[in-house]
């Protein structure tokens, strides 16, 4: 009876220790207290309910906590966050990293969440301090979607004072009324505008085949309008790509007006590249400078960016539908016509 207390009391005390270390362990392990770290800070101007201990994500992904959150010694200074990390985050945070304060859910908890730096940016090192993104306001959400609600109750008032008038107008259509109601109307009007449109668009095709003038469309890129945009982006992505390949138009077109191809060979090291290695996407961007028509450069570098691509993909094994083309036109921080072949890991 006493060896049967004892032995029970016993394991009561092992549970209880073996609980005891268990807790410890994930404690400890969240506060990487048996991990190599190494700290660094964060400037916000406000950092909207985050507290001490929160989670640092990189990528996503639980790398760190936070230990410490400094208020400004003046009017106007920054809240200092500061982070503990684990070691083998250099490889990712960068001096160009950016930190942001995001919650789970719309009410969960705070934490903080760190970019990936450049490839070209340095690494951090302890005790540096990255820049830091103003946390978004669950108030200012709602004040802009009081606003948003006050703009569509204005805009249905206006459709119903509106109503009254479409409806003047559309009896004065039925009736035949002024040039579109003779043209709803009169169906003779209506046949010859259709017929001097469809003579129109034949013009313009027996132009583009012309055996004069089919050289002047095809060297621009404009003999089928609907390639340039079978595989074009509409703006370059924001984040920065890992490697690039750059090259001045007038070494690989034949005219600097022209989509031309002439020194193809200059790209086979972007093709060798695209073949050898793993990446999420590759964008082919020209550009010119603020010389000449606007609308003009803009088909210019959409022609040059599609025949570049046209070439990488013929030559070169790959995924091509992971290279994409983008026409930006003219480029104010770039004097020169360039093609820039970019990689993003």
């Amino acid at each position: 009876m006493f060896m049967s207390r004892v032995f029970r009391l016993g394991l009561f005390v092992v549970t209880a220790l073996l609980i005891f270390g268990a807790g410890v362990f994930l404690i400890g392990s969240r506060k990487m207290m048996f991990r190599s770290t190494y700290s660094l800070n964060a400037d916000f101007k406000n950092v909207g309910g985050l507290d001490n201990g929160a989670e640092v994500r990189i990528a996503g992904y639980h790398q760190g906590s936070v230990t410490h959150i400094t208020l400004p010694s003046q009017p106007g200074g920054d809240v200092i966050v500061t982070m503990n990390l684990e070691n083998s985050t250099h490889k990712t945070v960068r001096k160009d990293s950016v930190a942001s304060i995001a919650s789970e859910g719309l009410v969960g908890d705070k934490y903080v969440e760190i970019t990936l730096g450049s490839k070209d940016s340095p690494e951090v090192r302890n005790w540096d301090t990255i820049k830091g993104a103003p946390p978004i306001q669950m108030a200012d959400l709602l004040k802009k979607a009081d606003q948003v609600l006050d703009s569509a109750t204005d805009s249905v008032q206006q459709i119903g004072a509106s109503a009254g008038n479409l409806k003047t107008i559309t009896g004065k259509i039925n009736s035949g009324q002024g040039t579109v109601g003779a043209l709803i109307n009169d169906k003779t009007i209506y046949k010859e505008a259709a017929a001097g449109a469809t003579a129109f668009q034949e013009d313009m095709e027996a132009l583009k085949h012309n055996f004069l003038l089919r050289g002047f469309f095809r060297k621009r890129g404009y003999e089928d309008l609907s390639e340039l945009k079978q595989h074009e982006l509409p703006r370059l992505p924001s984040e920065p790509s890992e490697k690039q390949f750059v090259y001045e138009s007038a070494s690989l077109f034949s005219k600097p007006d022209a989509a031309e191809l002439k020194h193809q060979k200059k790209l086979d090291d972007a093709g060798r590249f695209l073949e050898r290695n793993k990446y999420r996407l590759a964008v082919v961007a020209a550009h010119t400078g603020m010389k000449g028509d606007t609308e003009k450069d803009r088909a210019l570098t959409e022609a040059q960016s599609m025949v570049v691509r046209e070439y990488l993909a013929k030559n070169f094994k790959f995924d091509d539908t992971r290279l994409k083309t983008v026409g930006l036109g003219k480029n104010a921080d770039d004097e020169a016509n360039r093609v820039e072949i970019l990689v993003y890991p």
